[in-house]
């Protein structure tokens, strides 16, 4: 038993021997930040597939398994592609200038971005929706710091919230089909399905009556 560990552990003293070479730092890092991709988007998209999934989908249990999965195998693998993309843009932009400048970042996202996040569907829609919100937000306070804009006298959030639900109600029941479509699904059971029920069972214990 003894002696069948000893390659193993030659292995893995290997393994990390490689790990600590510094020279092949860079090309470490962006294998891990590929593994990262895979692990976050997993641990992100599969929570949110299963639950949104079995609140707004119909379909057999094994066609709701199968959405959930393709869900997020795609989510995972997007994100480990751009981050590999990413990471190794800017490790060979910094290895060809011979440092590191705020515009690497940007076009090695741009790149990225274009090549794994170009396909319009829905979970790269997702993500870009949830992206911008955050850009938007970010860009308005680098404003404020750079003094592009003046520090506002009172804190702008509640403007902020009353604008963005008024503005996301007035297209759900005017515009709706301008909406991505899990949104729809969401203010649908809210502010459509609470119109209609028959008894209390559907009224308190189930959202929509089965028996037709």
């Amino acid at each position: 038993m003894a002696g069948g560990g000893d390659p193993l552990r030659a292995l893995l003293r290997a393994a990390n021997a490689l790990l600590q070479q510094r020279r092949y730092r860079a090309a470490l890092a962006v294998l891990k930040g590929f593994r990262n991709g895979a692990v976050y988007g997993a641990k992100v998209r599969a929570p949110h597939a299963l639950v949104m999934t079995f609140l707004f989908k119909s379909g057999s249990l094994r066609e709701k398994l199968k959405a959930i999965a393709q869900a997020t195998y795609t989510h995972s693998r997007n994100l480990a592609y751009f981050v590999f993309t990413y990471k190794g843009l800017m490790a060979l932009q910094s290895r060809l200038q011979g440092k590191k400048i705020p515009f690497h970042s940007f076009f090695a996202a741009c790149i990225g971005g274009w090549l794994v996040f170009g396909d319009n569907n829905p979970i790269n829609s997702q993500i870009i929706m949830y992206l911008l919100s955050r850009i938007l937000f970010g860009l308005s306070r680098l404003a404020v710091e750079k003094g592009y804009i003046p520090q506002p006298k009172q804190d702008p959030f509640p403007l902020v919230a009353a604008l963005i639900w008024g503005t996301v109600l007035w297209l759900f029941e005017y515009h709706r089909h301008t909406l991505q479509p899990s949104l729809q699904s969401s203010m649908t059971y809210l502010y459509d399905d609470s119109n209609t029920w028959h008894d209390i069972f559907d009224f308190l214990i189930y959202n929509k009556r089965t028996d037709q």
